[in-house]
């Protein structure tokens, strides 16, 4: 089967999952699958895949020209849709991009990573698609059709962060993905990641032997929350030796003692004695079966995904909201929250994930697959 995948352009995240799918196909596939995304080359760059294999889509931003604005009131507002500008050239561009590429490559299936207009685009054009389904609350209209729309939802997150509102009958219609691995790193000692430290110092400040450190990891779908905390970071641990991964507001640079980028964070999250983060799926995963302390400041997103995640880790013991360890800190005199290592059972490594994308490969016809090999892991059925 011929696999296309839609990722969102917000942050990279989308893209992200995209790749590390890719890495689970079997290679004949993994040579005809195709991302659709307006995400720039220069913004993400796909490791398992080759750019020939990616449509860059065009923007879908609103233009003055436009005839209605992507959201223009109760009557002019499908009910289906969350975003609709009417008469938009560059959304006109995409959506026959998109039509054109599923002709010429042949596409069997879409993964959808996230997006209701292309879900109600392709199945008007007939398309199948799977809908990657969020944490958070998804019971608006658009998400509600989109969802039904799907021959099932992925949802790239254990069971066990399922948000306890969720709707019933989405779970049915869902596979669970586990968190989906990255590629493996490289394990570092505690000497070693001390000297890689004191490499990253631009100062003649090294690492002083025994503060803790506090790893501060933020992503590119918004850090302005996270960097708010870090005044009030550096007011409770004043000797910590904290590390800002990601971007960071230059005004905030001051209260860091490292500020960097690097590709592999494993070896921060095991060496680090407390973690602060927000809740995006791709961070989350890195961090969830691991012992380190996590802080969890969520952003502000639609349909509190990053909220619900939270919630659920805090719910399980799995990590502290901000307030609680601000009240921690002070009524323990500094003190840091001690290990807390989840109770969830480490998976073996992607294999949900795996056998999804695995079975992509058993199959040259969609109506098969789906009948044989999907339907009988859902606890729905369609009428027939």
């Amino acid at each position: 089967m011929r696999i296309g995948y839609y990722a969102h352009h917000h942050g990279s995240g989308h893209c992200r999952q995209a790749d590390k799918l890719a890495a689970l196909l079997p290679e004949p596939v993994r040579a005809q699958f195709t991302v659709f995304t307006s995400v720039s080359a220069a913004d993400y760059s796909f490791s398992n895949i080759s750019e020939a294999q990616v449509v860059r889509l065009a923007p879908e931003d609103e233009h003055a020209d436009d005839i209605l604005k992507g959201r223009a009131g109760h009557y002019w507002q499908p009910e289906s849709l969350h975003y609709s500008p009417v008469g938009n050239r560059d959304i006109q561009a995409r959506s026959y991009q998109l039509i054109q590429a599923l002709d010429a490559r042949q596409i069997d299936l879409m993964i959808i990573d996230v997006s209701v207009e292309i879900a109600m685009l392709c199945r008007t054009i007939s398309m199948p698609y799977l809908y990657v389904r969020l944490t958070g609350v998804r019971d608006d209209m658009p998400h509600v059709e989109a969802f039904k729309g799907a021959l099932a939802m992925l949802a790239p997150y254990p069971r066990a962060l399922e948000a306890i509102d969720t709707p019933e009958w989405m779970p049915k219609k869902s596979l669970y993905l586990d968190f989906i691995g990255t590629a493996p790193s490289t394990d570092l000692t505690r000497s070693e990641f001390l000297t890689l430290l004191n490499e990253l110092k631009d100062d003649a400040q090294p690492y002083r032997e025994g503060a803790p450190i506090i790893t501060v990891i933020k992503g590119y779908g918004g850090h302005q929350a996270i960097d708010a905390r870090l005044p009030k970071l550096r007011e409770l641990l004043p000797d910590a030796f904290i590390i800002s991964l990601g971007p960071i507001s230059d005004n905030m640079r001051h209260l860091v003692d490292i500020a960097t980028q690097v590709k592999d964070v494993r070896p921060f999250i095991v060496h680090s004695d407390a973690i602060l983060m927000a809740c995006g799926l791709n961070s989350i995963a890195q961090v969830y079966y691991e012992q380190t302390p996590i802080i969890v400041q969520p952003d502000a997103r639609p349909h509190d995904e990053q909220v619900a995640t939270a919630n659920a880790l805090i719910a399980q013991g799995r990590a502290l909201g901000w307030d609680d360890f601000c009240k921690t800190m002070q009524n323990d005199n500094g003190q840091l929250p001690t290990p807390t290592a989840t109770l969830q059972t480490v998976p073996d490594l992607d294999t949900s994930a795996a056998a999804l994308m695995h079975s992509f490969g058993d199959y040259d016809d969609t109506k098969a697959w789906f009948y044989e090999w999907l339907l009988p892991k859902l606890a729905l059925r369609p009428e027939r």
